[in-house]
C-alpha cells in the first residue's frame, strides 16, 4: 500500500465560538481518490482548506510527506485546489490563465507553451489557447481551471466541489473523466462533495463527516453495504432504518417479528437499529412472508418499480423488478445476509461521534 501523504492529526477548528471541526483524525494516502462526504456545514470544506493552508487549525498538526506544513502559506505547498467557482483571469486568454501560477514560478517560455499544450489536451480542450474564458462553457471552464491547476505539478489536487455548478449530464462527464485525469497523472485527489452518488463512483475512499466528526471511512462498497451508523445509512443511498431488539447472536426482532441474520456480538435482548436497503426487501405472498403489510404507493423507475408497503405500523421502502398494484396484500421477507445490524446511540451528541472512535 502507498505511504501516508498528508496526515491530520488532532485538527480543531471555531468559528466565533462554534466548533466545526472537533479532534479530527485524516490521513491521505499517496495516489488516492478520496472524498469527503457530507451534508452543508458538516466541516468537509473548512479540512479542504486547512489542507490548502487557506485556513489554520485552532488546534493540530498538518503533516505533508513527513513534514509539519501547518503555518506553510498556500502557495508554498505541493498542492493546487480546485473551487467551485472556477475563478478564471476573465480579461486573460486560456493560455495566460492556463500559464499564471508558472509565470510567477519565472519558468521559460518553452516551458510554459509545452505545458499548455499538454494540460489543454489533457482536459480535452486542444487548440483553445487564444479562446477567452466567457466564450466557454461552465464544464469548459471548469476544464481549464482544472488544467491549471495540473500545470503546476502538484502532487495533491484539492477540488472543492467543483463540479457542483454544472447539469447532470456534463457532471457525469467530467467525473469519468477526473477518474482518468488522476489515473494518468498519478497525483492523489482530495474530493469535497455533498453528492453521494459521486462520491460512490469515483472514490478509492469516502469519508463521511457530520457536524464536524468523522463518521466512518471506508471504500465505496465498504460503505454502503456496512453503514456503522444510521447517519452514515441513511446519508448513503435510501434505507429502510428499523428500531429493533438483538434477540441473541444471529437472530433480531423487527416490529415484533424474529428474523434471522448474521451478525453476533451485539449482545442479548439489546435495542439496535436494523439498515435494510430497498432493494433487499423481498415482497411474496401474504402467508409466504416473515410479516405482511399493503402496498400503499407506486412509482415506475425505469429500471425498477418503487413500491411503498404499510407493515407493522412502518413504512417500507421497496425496490422490485416485480410490480404489486397498491392496495396488494403482500409478504416481507429479508435474507439474513441482507439485515445490517447497528449499535443505537445513546445520546445526541454521540450520535454525531459513535463511529469516531
Amino acid at each position: 500500500m502507498s505511504h501516508k501523504l498528508i496526515d491530520l492529526s488532532h485538527i480543531s477548528k471555531s468559528f466565533d465560538g462554534e466548533m466545526v471541526l472537533d479532534d479530527l483524525n485524516l490521513y491521505i494516502r499517496e495516489n488516492e481518490f478520496l472524498t469527503l462526504l457530507g451534508p452543508s456545514g458538516c466541516g468537509k470544506t473548512t479540512t479542504l482548506r486547512i489542507m490548502g493552508g487557506f485556513e489554520k487549525p485552532d488546534q493540530g498538526k498538518v503533516i505533508f510527506d513527513g513534514q509539519d506544513i501547518t503555518n506553510l502559506a498556500p502557495n508554498k505547498r505541493q498542492l493546487n485546489t480546485v473551487f467551485q467557482k472556477y475563478a478564471l483571469f476573465t480579461h486573460m486568454t486560456i493560455a495566460e490563465n492556463i500559464a499564471f501560477g508558472l509565470k510567477i514560478k519565472n519558468k521559460s517560455k518553452e516551458y510554459i507553451q509545452d505545458k499548455i499544450k499538454y494540460s489543454l489536451k489533457l482536459v480535452n480542450l486542444e487548440g483553445y489557447e487564444n479562446r477567452m474564458p466567457d466564450s466557454l462553457s461552465g464544464g469548459q471552464q471548469q476544464r481549464i481551471a482544472i488544467a491549471r491547476a495540473i500545470v503546476n505539478e502538484p502532487k495533491v489536487l484539492l477540488l472543492d466541489e467543483p463540479l457542483g455548478a454544472l447539469d447532470l449530464k456534463l457532471r457525469q462527464d467530467m467525473q469519468y473523466e477526473l477518474i482518468r485525469l488522476k489515473n494518468e497523472l498519478g497525483i492523489t485527489f482530495v474530493y469535497v462533495t455533498h453528492d453521494q452518488e459521486e462520491a460512490l463512483t469515483m472514490s478509492d475512499t469516502i469519508v463521511v463527516m457530520n457536524q464536524g466528526y468523522i463518521q466512518q471511512v471506508g471504500t465505496p462498497e465498504n460503505i454502503y453495504n456496512e453503514p456503522e451508523n444510521a447517519f452514515v445509512a441513511d446519508f448513503i443511498g435510501e434505507s429502510n432504518i428499523l428500531p429493533s431488539t438483538m434477540i441473541h447472536d444471529k437472530l433480531v426482532e423487527i416490529l415484533g417479528a424474529r428474523f434471522e441474520c448474521v451478525d453476533v456480538g451485539f449482545g442479548e435482548n439489546k435495542p439496535v437499529d436494523v439498515v435494510v436497503r430497498p432493494e433487499d426487501v423481498v415482497l411474496t405472498a401474504p402467508e409466504e412472508g416473515t410479516i405482511e403489510g399493503v402496498v400503499t404507493g407506486l412509482i415506475f423507475k425505469g429500471v425498477h418499480y418503487e413500491m411503498d408497503v404499510m407493515a407493522r405500523g412502518y413504512e417500507w421502502l421497496v425496490h422490485s423488478t416485480h410490480m404489486f398494484p397498491v392496495g396488494t396484500k403482500v409478504g416481507i421477507r429479508v435474507d439474513p445476509f441482507d439485515i445490517q445490524i447497528m449499535n443505537k446511540p445513546e445520546s445526541e451528541d454521540e450520535e454525531a461521534v459513535t463511529s469516531n472512535e
